[in-house]
């Protein structure tokens, strides 16, 4: 798995080279401004709700009262520590869903940009057909919908151990590495409608490769740390890397 991750990290720097080869600037910039407005603003008001939420949470509870009676540097501290994981959690279950929504807004695009690199790494076209792109924007369509409750199950159960003292902070990690693996997969999923797999075959044919998932939805993340250029480039460049990386496995379709 770890060589895969590797692979799909790479792959990123690939697909940057081959986006400035064959610009393809144009089919990446203005999807990209839209996501990126999209983004900032989804994410100011998740923040506001997840605080909000919290801060319910432990009033409610009286979870807040207890701490400040027990007058305990410690407990506090450890308090403290659980509601920013709690936070982290809260704010990646918001953005899986947004993710997901933008994948079914997009499907057109991304299907198109991973056909196209595709194309172009063998040199050759693939014929459009209207009635098959329908097809297979449903077929995405569904494989999102079954990701995000697989996900939010996912996510929850992970919410859940949050609130245990000391495990709950790892929690943060493996909610990431679940949204990682998620978002890797409809990345690489194009690739295996473009192949005619099958929504079940391209999961059992995903789930033998884990690390291009994961690697890909890493680095996915870590473009969103590149503050508005990397909310940009982010989606698109995820599916072409997505498309390279598998591209070299395409035997065992």
């Amino acid at each position: 798995m770890l060589k895969e991750i590797v692979i799909a990290i790479q792959s990123y720097f690939k697909a940057h080279q081959f986006i400035r080869k064959h610009r393809l600037w144009k089919w990446i910039i203005i999807p990209g401004l839209i996501y990126a407005l999209l983004f900032a603003v989804s994410m100011y008001f998740f923040g506001k709700s997840a605080t909000y939420l919290i801060e319910l949470l432990i009033v409610q509870t009286g979870l807040k009262g207890w701490v400040e009676k027990m007058q305990s540097s410690w407990l506090g501290f450890l308090f403290a520590l659980g509601g920013i994981m709690l936070w982290l959690i809260l704010m990646l279950l918001y953005f899986s869903w947004f993710k997901y929504i933008w994948l079914i807004v997009g499907s057109p695009i991304f299907g198109y940009l991973s056909e196209k690199t595709e194309s172009i790494i063998e040199g050759k076209e693939y014929p459009f057909n209207f009635k098959l792109l329908v097809k297979d924007i449903i077929r995405g369509i569904r494989l999102a919908l079954r990701n995000t409750l697989w996900q939010t199950v996912y996510t929850i159960s992970i919410l859940i151990l949050s609130f245990i003292p000391v495990v709950g902070w790892v929690t943060p990690v493996l909610a990431l590495f679940v949204e990682c693996y998620y978002y890797g997969f409809s990345m690489l999923d194009y690739s295996s409608e473009r192949h005619r797999l099958s929504p079940a075959q391209s999961i059992e044919f995903i789930g033998k490769h884990k690390g291009l998932a994961i690697g890909n939805g890493l680095m996915f993340y870590f473009m969103h740390g590149i503050i508005v250029i990397g909310w940009i480039l982010a989606p698109a460049y995820a599916v072409i890397a997505a498309t390279i990386s598998l591209y070299h496995q395409k035997d065992d379709f």
